[in-house]
C-alpha cells in the first residue's frame, strides 16, 4: 500500500478549485465585518489551508508537468490563482499581518500579468461566467492594494488600487461581450460570477471611497462607481436566484464553489460601502445575504462530501 494513499485528491484538482479558497475567505472578511470573529478565524484557517494545498499542486504541476500546466494556463479558471490569493491576502490585511498580506500582493501581481494575457488570448465567442475571473482578479488586486494602503498610509499603494479598479471595470465590460447568457438558466455554477466580478468590484471602490487620498469630485466620482456597481451586483443577484428557482441544479460541481463565492461578496460588499458611501442600510441587507452565502457554503461543501462519499463505494 501506497504511504500516501490520498495523494491524488489533491494533485490532480482543476485550477476551478481556486473558488472554494475565494468563496470560504471572502466568508472570514465578512464575519470579520459583522463582528463574529471566531467564525470568521475558522474561515480563515479554512481558507489557508485549502490555498497552501492548491499552491503545492500549481508548483508540482509548473516543476513536473509542464505541458498540463501550460493547458491550464489559458483557461480563465487559472485566474482563481490571483483571485484566491488576493482574498487571502486582504483577510490578513485585516488582521494585523501586514508584511504576509503584502507578499500575497506581490505574489498575486507577479502572476496576473501572464495569466491574464494567456486567458485573454484564448477568448471564445460564447463561454460561462469564467469569463469574468479577469476582472476579478484585477479587482482582487485593487482590494489589497486599498486595504495595505489604508493599514500603512501608502499613497502610492492607493494610486495603484484605483488603476487596478478601472481596469477591472473595463475588463467586465470586455467579459460580458463574451459571456453566454444562456448560462443563466443551463450554468453548472460559475455563472454566477458574472454578478460576483460586480460585487468585488464594489468592494475595491468601497476601500478606495474610504481613503483620504481623494477628496471633492474624485471622492464622488468613486462613490457613484462604487454604488452603480453595488446597484447592478444585486441586479445580477436577483436575476440569477429567480433562474436557480425556475431551474434548479441539484447535482454537485466543483463550479458551485464559484457560485458561493459571489455571494460571500455581494455581502462582504455591502457591509464594506455602508460606512464610506453613508447609506447604513447596507449593512443590515449584507448580514442578512451574509448568513444566505454561508448556508449555500455549507450546502455546497455537504454535497460535496455526499459525491466524495458515493464514489468511494465498490
Amino acid at each position: 500500500m501506497s504511504p500516501l494513499p490520498d495523494r491524488r485528491w489533491w494533485t490532480g484538482l482543476p485550477p476551478a478549485a481556486g473558488a472554494a479558497v475565494m468563496a470560504v475567505g471572502i466568508l472570514s472578511v465578512g464575519l470579520h465585518l459583522t463582528g463574529h470573529e471566531v467564525l470568521s478565524l475558522v474561515a480563515l484557517a479554512l481558507s489557508a489551508a485549502l490555498w497552501l494545498v492548491l499552491a503545492a499542486d500549481f508548483t508540482a504541476r509548473l516543476l513536473g508537468d509542464r505541458g498540463r500546466f501550460r493547458a491550464e494556463a489559458d483557461t480563465p479558471a487559472a485566474l482563481t490563482a490571483v483571485a484566491a490569493t488576493t482574498v487571502l491576502g486582504t483577510r490578513l490585511s485585516a488582521l494585523g499581518w501586514q508584511g504576509a498580506a503584502a507578499a500575497l500582493l506581490a505574489l498575486a501581481a507577479a502572476l496576473w500579468p501572464g495569466l491574464l494575457v494567456a486567458v485573454v488570448r484564448h477568448w471564445r465567442r460564447r463561454m460561462s461566467g469564467v469569463a469574468f475571473l479577469v476582472c476579478v482578479a484585477t479587482e482582487g488586486l485593487a482590494v489589497l492594494a486599498a486595504a495595505l494602503a489604508a493599514a500603512g498610509h501608502h499613497d502610492w499603494l492607493a494610486w495603484a488600487a484605483l488603476a487596478a479598479f478601472c481596469l477591472g471595470l473595463l475588463l467586465y465590460g470586455a467579459a460580458l461581450v463574451h459571456f453566454d447568457l444562456h448560462e443563466v438558466v443551463g450554468g453548472a455554477g460559475d455563472h454566477w460570477v458574472a454578478g460576483g466580478a460586480l460585487s468585488i468590484s464594489a468592494l475595491a471602490g468601497s476601500k478606495l471611497t474610504a481613503s483620504p487620498v481623494w477628496t471633492g469630485a474624485a471622492h464622488t466620482a468613486l462613490r457613484t462607481a462604487t454604488l452603480a456597481a453595488l446597484a447592478l451586483s444585486l441586479v445580477w443577484y436577483a436575476v440569477l436566484l429567480a433562474a436557480e428557482l425556475r431551474h434548479p441544479r441539484h447535482h454537485y460541481d466543483i463550479r458551485r464553489w464559484a457560485t458561493v463565492f459571489p455571494l460571500g461578496m455581494t455581502a462582504t460588499a455591502c457591509l464594506s460601502a455602508a460606512g464610506p458611501a453613508a447609506l447604513p442600510w447596507l449593512r443590515p441587507l449584507g448580514e442578512v445575504l451574509l448568513w444566505i452565502a454561508l448556508g449555500a457554503c455549507l450546502l455546497t461543501c455537504a454535497a460535496y462530501l455526499t459525491t466524495r462519499r458515493a464514489a468511494r463505494r465498490p
